[in-house]
Formats: structure tokens, sequence, C-alpha cells
């Protein structure tokens, strides 16, 4: 796991930036850190299903980004403890799976996701503006609940 500090500047209206914690495999982590702290977040990645625990449980995060499918814990498995261990912290489950055999049914990984705590859903490959959106929804979300409910 990697922790940088990120930018001094505000993200969104904020008086602190947002802290995003990202768990997937090291390319893609290391791409949507640099993308997202040029957008002022805080990014706080980690390379696998335990190293993301880990940082949970040290907390301060504002939202997670978690792939459906890493090595070691299951992605499955890291969404539902991680919503259990953190609730009121949103979750964008990605996932970039594809089948070998495209006549059969697909199960719907992404809406599997959601049933287990994920508060949104990515299919990779995505766009920046795509990830920027969702994490702005979410955000925004958070935002508006009740101080109570955040807790």
């Amino acid at each position: 796991m990697r922790h940088n500090s990120g930018p001094t500047q505000p993200a969104g209206t904020d008086s602190n930036p947002s802290r995003i914690l990202v768990v997937d495999d090291p390319m893609v982590c290391t791409a949507i850190e640099v993308y997202l702290e040029r957008h002022d977040f805080q990014v706080t990645i980690a390379d696998g299903g335990e190293a993301g625990l880990r940082a949970i449980e040290a907390g301060g995060f504002d939202l997670m980004i978690v792939d459906i499918f890493m090595p070691h814990m299951r992605g499955f498995e890291s969404i539902r403890i991680f919503h259990e261990r953190a609730p009121a912290i949103p979750l964008i489950a990605m996932s970039g799976y594809a089948f070998a055999n495209l006549n059969s049914p697909a199960p719907d990984f992404l809406r599997m996701a959601l049933e287990l705590g994920a508060t949104r859903c990515l299919r990779k490959p995505f766009t920046p503006a795509a990830l920027l959106m969702v994490i702005s929804e979410c955000l925004a979300e958070v935002r508006s609940r009740p101080l109570v409910e955040r807790m």
C-alpha cells in the first residue's frame, strides 16, 4: 500500500481534499492515482484486498474504488467486508472481466457488487470523465446526507 499526501488545494467545496482509496493491481492504481491527484484528490492505493482492508481500518477515507477481480482476497469478498467495516463510505466497484465464450449467458458481476454494498459501478475500460462523474455523484450524495448518517 502506498499513500500520497496529494495536493493541498481543496477538492470541490470542502476545505480539505477528498481522500480516495483505490484497490486494484498496481498499474491500474497508479494510472487512477495520477489522474485523480491532478484533480485535487488525495489518493491512497492498495494492491489487493488485504492491503485495502488495512487501509480502511486506518480510516479517514471519503470514497473507495475497488476492482472486482483481484489476486488473493477476491473483489466480491473485499466489497462485502469493506461495506461492513465502513458502511458510510461510498464504494465504486469496477470490472473489466471479459468472457471467453460470448455465446453463453454471463453473470452480471457489477450488479452482484451493488448487492454486496457497492454504491456505483464502472465497467472497464472507462473514460477519465466517467470516473470523475461517478466520484462526484458519490461525494455529492454523502454531503447531502444528514451528519448523523455520515458517521
